[in-house]
């Protein structure tokens, strides 16, 4: 005999109506020119954070500094620990995510000075919260929109576009493509070309006669 088999009744697809479908996420380009930020642009998002005499001022200027500087993820950033910071020597133990490619990098005068400021608090790592514990990815991201809003920027911030800053920086000053690559701790260069690719430098005198 044949069995009847029970057709699998599909579900309706959940609708608006009852508040259950976030909206469709908006392509970059809709939201924002560009993923990169200008030098000037990182500067005024430090200036916003020291603004005002906010609690966490020093903290939140400190990690868009070492972010842009380093070319951290954000996952890098909030991971960053004190044995990584070598006071004596002024140096910056990068340990990399995504099977990145460690490094070490010089620190920079203003850098040292926010370091040494924070370094007062106790603690394993370097950007704590009010609970002693490490600040998170989604605790920065909230923090840089809301310092982008503060600072008058016509399009959302987010914290990758601090690592892309630092490629775009660099690759405009003109930096060996190997060197940045790893700098940044690319495994593969293809990544580290990009920057390369949109230096206004490299249209360097295309006109001139």
């Amino acid at each position: 005999m044949k069995t009847l088999r029970k057709k699998p009744t599909r579900k309706a697809r959940p609708t608006l109506l009852n508040g259950t479908v976030p909206p469709l996420r908006r392509r970059n380009r809709e939201v924002r020119p560009r993923e990169y930020l200008t030098p000037k642009e990182v500067e005024r998002l430090i200036v916003a954070a020291k603004k005002g005499g906010r609690r966490y001022g020093l903290r939140d200027a400190t990690m868009i500094l070492v972010a842009f500087r380093h070319g951290l993820r954000v996952s890098e950033l909030c991971a960053l620990t004190w044995d990584q910071i070598d006071f004596s020597h002024g140096l910056i133990h990068v340990r990399r995510m995504k099977n990145g490619i460690p490094s070490v990098h010089q620190l920079g005068g203003e850098e040292m000075r926010s370091l040494r400021a924070l370094k007062r608090e106790d603690g394993r790592y370097v950007f704590m919260t009010e609970r002693k514990a490490p600040i998170t990815p989604a605790g920065f991201r909230k923090m840089l929109s809301r310092l982008a809003v503060g600072a008058k920027f016509h399009f959302s911030v987010h914290p990758h576009m601090l690592r892309h800053a630092c490629g775009f920086k660099l690759a405009n000053d003109g930096r060996d493509t190997r060197a940045l690559q790893h700098y940044l701790g690319h495994k593969n260069i293809l990544h580290t070309v990009r920057y390369t690719e949109l230096s206004p430098d490299r249209f360097k005198n295309f006109w001139e006669d």
